[in-house]
C-alpha cells in the first residue's frame, strides 16, 4: 500500500469527533485503502478487531446489505456492547436511501461512523438536509506528484519522475503494473468505462458514447473557459449532434463522478463569484492520455491542471481570478487566507516573465502571489512576487 500520510492524518484527526466522516473521490483513488490504513492504525492503538466493522459494499458477499434496513441491522448486530465501535462503510451510495441508515447509526453513542462514496451527489439533496452540520467531507484525489515520487524508483531524477507521472497518472494501482504501457492503458480505460457506465450513465440515464465523447473533448480542452452552449456547438460542429441542456446535464454528472472538476471565475475587484463561464480540469493525467490517444501536447496546460489539483489538496477553495487587467490563473482561499497563483511552463524570456508578473501587479492588495514555472532555477523574488520551480513546489 502506498502511504497517504496527509489523508490518513486528516482522517485520524477526526477520530471520535461527533461527526460522520465522509470520504469522497473518484473510483480507485485510494478511499478503501485509506480505510484499511486507518483500520491498522486503530489496531495499533489498541482497538479490538471486533470493534472495527469494515463493510465494502462493492463486494458480492455484501450484496445482501444493499438495502438500508439490512445494512443498519447488520451494523447494530455487530455493535453489541456499549464500548466504542468504529464503523467503516465503503461505497455507501450503492444503497438506496442509505441516509436513513446513516442517520440512525450516527446517533448511537457507541458508534464512530466513516463512509466513502464515488459521487459528489452523496452530499447533496436528502443527505445534506438530513445531516446538516453533522458530517465532515474528506476529499481524496489520485496520488499527488509528491506521493507518486515517494513510491517510485528513488534513483530517478525529478524530471524523469515528472514525465512518468504525466504518462501514467496517479491512480495508486498503476504503480504495481511494472511500467507496462499496455497494462496501464487497459487498467485506466477500465476505470474510465466503469465510471461512465456505473457512476454516470446508470444514474443520469445518459448515453455512454456521448458521455465518452464529451469527456474526451473536455480533457482535450482543460483550462479553457467554457459554457455548456459553446461545448454543444463545438461537438455538433465536430459531427456529434447534441444540445445545450444535454451537455449541461452530462457535465454535471461527470463532475459529480469526479471525472471533471469545474472552476468558477472570481471577480477580484468586486469580490464575487461569476456564474457564467467556467474552466474544467481533469482528475488524472493518465486518464487524459487514454482519452486523448497519448496526445501530450500543450504541456503548459497540463502543468496548470496538475497545479490546480495540488491547490485543491492544499488550499481547498480554488477559483480562476478575473481582474481589470486580465486573468490570474488561480485564486485560493484556504485556512491561511487568500493567495494568488500564476502557472507558466517557462518564464525564461524577459517578455514572458514581465507578462506573468504584470497580471499580479494589477491586483492592488498585499495577499501572497506565486509564479510557478518548469524552469529549473533557484527560487526568486520579484518585488514581493515569489517565483518557484514547479517540481520543487509540487514535492513540498
Amino acid at each position: 500500500m502506498i502511504e497517504r500520510p496527509d489523508c490518513l492524518n486528516t482522517l485520524a484527526a477526526w477520530k471520535d469527533k461527533d461527526v460522520i466522516k465522509v470520504i469522497t473521490g473518484v473510483r480507485r483513488c485510494g478511499k478503501s485503502t485509506l480505510m484499511d490504513m486507518f483500520k491498522q492504525r486503530l489496531r495499533r492503538q489498541g482497538v479490538p478487531a471486533d470493534h472495527i466493522i469494515h463493510l465494502n459494499l462493492e463486494l458480492l458477499e455484501n450484496e445482501h446489505l444493499l438495502e438500508y434496513r439490512a445494512l443498519h441491522d447488520e451494523v447494530l448486530h455487530r455493535c453489541a456492547d456499549e464500548d466504542k465501535h468504529y464503523v467503516l462503510i465503503d461505497e455507501i451510495q450503492n444503497v438506496p436511501d442509505f441516509q436513513k441508515a446513516v442517520d440512525s447509526l450516527y446517533v448511537r453513542p457507541n458508534i464512530d461512523l466513516y463512509i466513502t462514496g464515488s459521487n459528489a451527489n452523496l452530499l447533496s439533496g436528502t443527505l445534506a438536509t438530513l445531516l446538516s452540520g453533522r458530517y465532515v467531507e474528506i476529499p481524496m484525489l489520485p496520488l499527488s506528484f509528491a506521493e507518486y515520487a515517494r513510491a517510485a524508483d528513488q534513483s530517478s531524477s525529478k524530471r524523469r519522475l515528472w514525465s512518468q507521472y504525466l504518462h501514467d497518472g496517479g491512480f495508486p494501482a498503476v504503480g504495481g503494473l511494472g511500467g507496462n504501457d499496455m497494462l496501464i492503458h487497459d487498467y485506466l480505460d477500465g476505470i474510465l468505462n466503469t465510471i461512465l457506465v456505473k457512476d454516470v450513465a446508470s444514474r443520469a440515464n445518459a448515453n455512454v458514447d456521448l458521455l465518452r465523447t464529451l469527456a474526451t473533448y473536455m480533457y482535450d480542452n482543460i483550462g479553457n473557459l467554457s459554457t455548456s452552449a459553446k461545448i454543444a456547438n463545438a461537438l455538433t460542429s465536430l459531427g456529434t449532434k447534441t444540445s445545450q441542456p444535454t451537455v449541461a446535464a452530462y457535465l454535471d454528472a461527470l463532475c459529480a463522478a469526479f471525472v471533471l472538476y469545474p472552476v468558477s471565475r472570481y471577480d477580484i475587484r468586486g469580490k464575487r463569484i461569476l456564474k457564467q463561464e467556467k474552466k474544467y480540469y481533469a482528475v488524472d493525467m493518465g486518464l487524459r492520455r487514454v482519452l486523448c490517444s497519448n496526445d501530450v501536447r500543450d504541456t503548459g496546460r497540463i502543468l496548470e491542471n496538475v497545479v490546480y489539483l495540488e491547490l485543491l489538496r492544499r488550499e481547498g477553495q480554488v477559483y480562476v481570478g478575473s481582474g481589470s487587467s486580465g486573468e490570474i490563473d488561480f485564486v485560493t482561499n484556504g485556512v491561511e487566507g487568500r493567495k494568488y497563483w500564476q502557472v507558466c511552463e517557462s518564464a525564461e524570456r524577459s517578455e514572458t516573465l514581465e507578462r506573468e508578473l504584470s497580471s499580479f501587479r494589477s491586483v492592488r492588495d498585499s495577499y501572497p502571489k506565486t509564479l510557478i514555472t518548469l524552469d529549473d532555477v533557484r527560487e526568486a523574488n520579484h518585488e514581493g512576487i515569489r517565483q518557484v520551480y514547479a517540481l520543487d513546489w509540487l514535492s513540498e
